[in-house]
């Protein structure tokens, strides 16, 4: 293997970007204009914010793009002194052989405040040769001068669908052997995350050419679906036994901590609700359980007693029903 595979297979423009057509389509008219606002990339991880930010470049730079791009990660540098020194030195010099120059900063919902708000003087100073593109999070620790002074990209978790094709491109280059159930599986554990989809299959390729369902829940560590749906239509039936002891399985002999068994209890739940497997009231009255039971595993209360207490309110549930 060379390298990651998420930067190995990561695209080069526009047209590659995956699942995000919405933005790619707007980002275009920038491209033919030669000219763009600054930008605000905002969305949950993997999903493309970084690598549209880079084709977008790319694409609008041309071929001098990397002497006319500086990207920053406000996670590493995230007080005043960046941007006045690193980025002011940046936005000073005209741009070669380009319309303007670009800076990226990454998680900028890192900035403090007070650099927060020299960027935004920044911004308004280098309005003529610089354009900015600002990627995070959550736009709500963005101070609302630099959020009006952009134009706002909401990029969404990445579809299955858009998943499933880009992981069997990467197969079918890497010449590996997988099966649709082993695709699946990462898609449901990568929850909308393209680029942990992709360090999922990169990992279990590690270990064998042949990917199988198996090997997917080996390598993330996870409980399999089919088991916690099954402890939780048991704990439904009024079976808290079998329930209990398919817990005590999937926690002691596979080894799952608390937080995440508590996580897949929550996403098993909702998708029942989406197939009117539960009614609204069920579904409302269990949600509220399960942040219950989340918060004390999360303050330090013991995950195993509190995973068996929380299939006793799966328990009450049927008994009401």
């Amino acid at each position: 293997m060379s390298g990651p595979w998420v930067e190995k297979y990561r695209p080069n423009n526009l047209e590659e970007i995956v699942g995000q057509d919405h933005i790619v389509q707007r980002l275009k008219r920038y491209v033919d204009e030669e000219s763009m606002p600054n930008l605000m990339f905002t969305g949950p991880a993997g999903v493309g914010k970084t690598t549209t930010a880079l084709a977008l470049a790319k694409s609008v730079l041309g071929d001098y793009w990397r002497q006319n791009f500086l990207e920053l990660n406000a996670s590493d540098a995230r007080g005043i002194d960046t941007v006045r020194t690193n980025i002011k030195n940046f936005c000073r010099l005209k741009p070669v052989g380009a319309p303007f120059r670009i800076i990226f900063l990454d998680e900028v919902d890192n900035m403090t405040k007070d650099a927060q708000h020299a960027l935004r003087r920044e911004m308004e100073m280098y309005t003529k040769t610089s354009s900015f593109i600002l990627s995070c999070n959550y736009s709500s620790k963005i101070i609302d001068p630099i959020q009006s002074r952009c134009a706002i990209f909401r990029f969404a978790p990445v579809k299955g669908n858009h998943i499933i094709k880009r992981l069997e491109i990467i197969a079918q280059k890497e010449e590996l052997d997988i099966d649709i159930k082993a695709i699946e599986s990462i898609v449901y554990f990568a929850e909308g995350d393209l680029r942990k989809a992709i360090n999922i299959l990169q990992a279990s390729a590690s270990v064998s050419e042949k990917i199988t369902e198996e090997s997917i829940h080996e390598v993330v560590s996870k409980a399999r679906p089919q088991d916690v749906k099954k402890m939780i239509n048991k704990a439904l039936n009024g079976d808290f036994l079998g329930a209990r002891n398919i817990l005590r399985e999937v926690m002691v002999v596979q080894g799952i901590s608390g937080e995440d068994m508590v996580t897949q209890i929550y996403q098993e739940v909702s998708r029942m609700a989406m197939q009117d497997s539960i009614d609204e009231e069920t579904y409302v009255n269990l949600i509220s359980s399960i942040s219950e039971y989340d918060f004390r595993i999360r303050e330090g209360a013991n995950p195993r007693i509190q995973l068996e207490a929380l299939i006793t309110k799966f328990l009450s549930k049927s008994r009401t029903d």
